[in-house]
């Protein structure tokens, strides 16, 4: 018999993990982008990306955007800045292979679009998304990794079977639930490796990856 290659993937989250959250300077309101104008790529995503892609990881991105649900955007809008995004990362030789959305939401918002309003199988911390990613692009659970920066992207990532990275800035906003630490996120979901960048955990996931034993099996 002859040897197959295990493929091996990382499924990124969007925001906080690839770009940055948008503040109005006048408001001082936080959103999430949702025009391609409003795309800033966060230190460390570019190397770290490269290095996981020169050891053989490939890449899809499984974001929760509840803002059609809630009123706050379109789905167009979101679609059309995902796009953007998968551009601007293939500009910079790196393939999205896979793009899940999950634009619903459990409670929604006045305005917002009745139809992506309730639970769903899809919304982080919920491991939908994950599952069609691995199932369609045929990852190795076991050697596959979520990356994200928030307790549902870990939670997501351990649900499906997979290894799980947290991108943990020491400049964590007021807003968020993770500002006091990564403790914070419980056992249920602590993430195997976790940095203030995504150049640092991905180092650290191209650390382990090089100790996992075979980069082939048997057929």
């Amino acid at each position: 018999m002859g040897e197959r290659e295990v493929k091996r993937g990382v499924v990124l989250d969007r925001d906080g993990t690839l770009i940055d959250v948008v503040r109005d300077e006048e408001t001082g309101a936080i959103s999430t982008a949702f025009h391609p104008s409003q795309l800033r790529i966060l230190p460390g995503v570019f190397a770290g990306l490269r290095a996981l892609r020169d050891a053989g990881y490939a890449f899809a991105l499984a974001t929760n955007q509840p803002g059609p649900a809630k009123g706050h955007f379109s789905i167009d809008a979101v679609k059309r800045t995902n796009d953007a995004l998968v551009a601007l990362l293939a500009a910079e030789r790196i393939a999205i292979a896979s793009v899940q959305v999950c634009f619903h939401h459990p409670d929604g918002a006045p305005g917002g679009d009745a139809s992506l309003v309730g639970p769903c199988d899809c919304r982080k911390p919920k491991s939908g998304m994950l599952d069609a990613i691995v199932t369609a692009l045929g990852w190795a659970r076991e050697t596959s990794w979520m990356v994200g920066d928030s307790a549902a992207d870990v939670e997501a990532g351990a649900g499906a079977g997979m290894k799980t990275g947290l991108v943990f800035p020491s400049n964590r906003c007021e807003l968020c639930p993770l500002r006091e630490g990564v403790s914070q996120i419980g056992k249920r979901a602590v993430p195997d490796v976790h940095g203030a960048t995504l150049e640092k955990v991905a180092a650290a996931i191209v650390c382990r990856g090089a100790h996992v034993a075979g980069p082939s099996v048997k057929s």
